[in-house]
């Protein structure tokens, strides 16, 4: 707030910045944001820097939501998101990661079949400890490409939608050549298995239609080496949070919003914006009242939510190839595994294995314990002098009440424009997270730039309300950051 202590400021004398809200009516617009993840304290921040009062409810005790960077290994790990997808200026978080002298490490270009990797730097293994040879792997991911492809020609045929699976198996019977048997059947699967884990949703339920509807901004994918807890903190600074606050209901009244947490206490303000994720939507755990209209409750039926999980393993030294990721390749997708080296990008010898779909929830059922050792299994199929792991930490998205699911994906048969209805004001109430982003769904810039659309759509109707438009500088101007480049290696 460059000008705090410019007295002759108009806007400060009109609209002091109260962090605690008592009542709605104090001298300036107020607002009430719900959840305290990426989407929440972007808007939280925005509102904040433009003088409204905010005051922030978060159900869990931290702030994050779905950004969960751990240091109880003594260096950090993010046990949720952790790649920023498209490393380049036009990346809303590219400044502030920027500003913040974070490094990235580069995991793929633009055009990484892989989506998150190249094929630059791997090694694939059967599950009797061959190594795959990387020029069978590079083939087949040729055929996965032209595969892909063919899946266009059916959708484009179909009238109906139907899964990616399905349209496989189409182009299957179609082009025999594209069926493979044996090791390269195998390695298909893995292929398969990866793009089912960008989606954290088995192919049997991905829409054929709405798959590739995303925008990837240009630049590849960069892992966050000091994880994206830096990021949430400094746009934290300073916000009215209340953590272990969860709510059970918003009711929107014509002169304001009266929120209810689980213990009974009540908050009013002007507006809320609600920045849940979809899962915990889905769950009807916060009731509205009056009722939200149909067309919001069938988006947020109908929008698909995935899991993809993260098991953690911590060695006393590294045993394993010098390569970005390492995988074993099997009959089944569900019988793949994926690992992730963070040895090659932060330098500490560990390894991420990262399950998704049906696999990811049977893996969520097991304690922590059975569940790192299931991971250690399937590195010892590949790795047979494998050393036990010092140190473990388990995710569990899927059932943990605060996100119930990883991020979103398109089901089959339901249009891509349900992010759009997800993010539509109703009345007082804005929305905000990954779900409401038809162009980026699943990724963090997706959520941050919705919290942002949200503030500024929510600042727009409240100052109406108070007739006070021409008094506020927009919040979502020219961006005022000087432009630092970011700190990309590649090693």
């Amino acid at each position: 707030m460059g000008s705090s202590g410019d007295k002759s400021n108009p806007q400060l004398k009109q609209a002091p910045c109260y962090s605690n809200i008592k009542t709605s009516h104090s001298g300036s617009p107020s607002v009430i944001v719900i959840g305290g993840g990426f989407a929440g304290i972007a808007a939280a921040r925005a509102l904040y820097d433009a003088s409204f009062r905010v005051i922030l409810l978060e159900s869990r005790e931290r702030i994050g939501g779905r950004v969960c960077t751990d240091y109880s290994f003594g260096f950090p790990i993010d046990l949720g998101a952790s790649w920023l997808h498209g490393v380049c200026k036009e990346n809303p978080l590219a400044p502030l990661i920027g500003r913040l002298g974070l490094p990235l490490y580069r995991t793929s270009g633009d055009n990484s079949v892989l989506y998150d990797h190249d094929l630059e730097s791997y090694a694939l293994f059967d599950t009797d400890g061959n190594q795959v040879p990387q020029e069978l792997v590079s083939q087949v991911g040729q055929t996965f490409e032209s595969i892909l492809e063919e899946t266009n020609k059916v959708r484009e045929e179909l009238s109906e939608d139907s899964s990616i699976q399905h349209a496989i198996s189409i182009v299957f019977e179609r082009n025999p050549k594209l069926r493979l048997e044996g090791l390269p059947h195998k390695v298909l699967q893995w292929y398969l298995c990866r793009m089912e884990g960008w989606f954290a949703a088995d192919a049997d339920t991905i829409s054929l239609k709405c798959w590739d509807k995303e925008e990837l901004l240009p630049g590849g994918h960069g892992l966050m080496v000091r994880g994206y807890q830096p990021v949430i903190n400094t746009l934290a600074k300073g916000l009215d949070i209340r953590v272990g606050h969860r709510v059970t209901k918003i009711n929107r009244r014509n002169n304001g919003v009266k929120v209810t947490v689980e213990n009974g206490k009540t908050f009013f303000a002007d507006a809320v914006i609600v920045a849940v994720p979809l899962g915990v939507l889905k769950s009807n755990t916060i009731k509205f009242e009056p009722r939200l209209p149909e067309w919001k409750e069938e988006a947020i039926a109908d929008l698909g939510v995935g899991i993809e999980n993260k098991i953690v393993l911590h060695f006393e030294r590294v045993f394993w190839p010098n390569v970005e990721f390492l995988g074993v390749v099997a009959e089944t997708s569900y019988g793949c595994s994926y690992f992730l080296n963070l040895y090659k990008a932060t330098g500490h010898a560990v390894l991420v294995y990262m399950p998704a779909g049906k696999l990811a929830k049977d893996i969520e059922k097991m304690s922590d314990e059975a569940a790192a050792s299931f991971a250690f299994t399937q590195l010892k199929k590949i790795l047979p002098d494998a050393s036990t792991p010092i140190q473990y930490l388990v995710s569990h998205w899927g059932s943990d009440v605060n996100s119930l699911g990883s991020y979103s994906y398109d089901t089959v048969g339901k249009p891509h424009d349900l992010y759009d209805k997800l993010r539509i004001p109703v009345d007082n109430l804005f929305f905000a997270g990954e779900a409401t982003s038809s162009d980026y769904p699943g990724s963090v810039h997706g959520a941050y730039s919705t919290g942002l659309m949200a503030a500024e759509d929510c600042r727009m109707r409240v100052l109406e309300r108070y007739g006070e438009l021409d008094l506020f500088q927009p919040v979502m101007g020219e961006d005022t950051l000087a432009s630092v480049p970011l700190l990309i290696s590649r090693i």
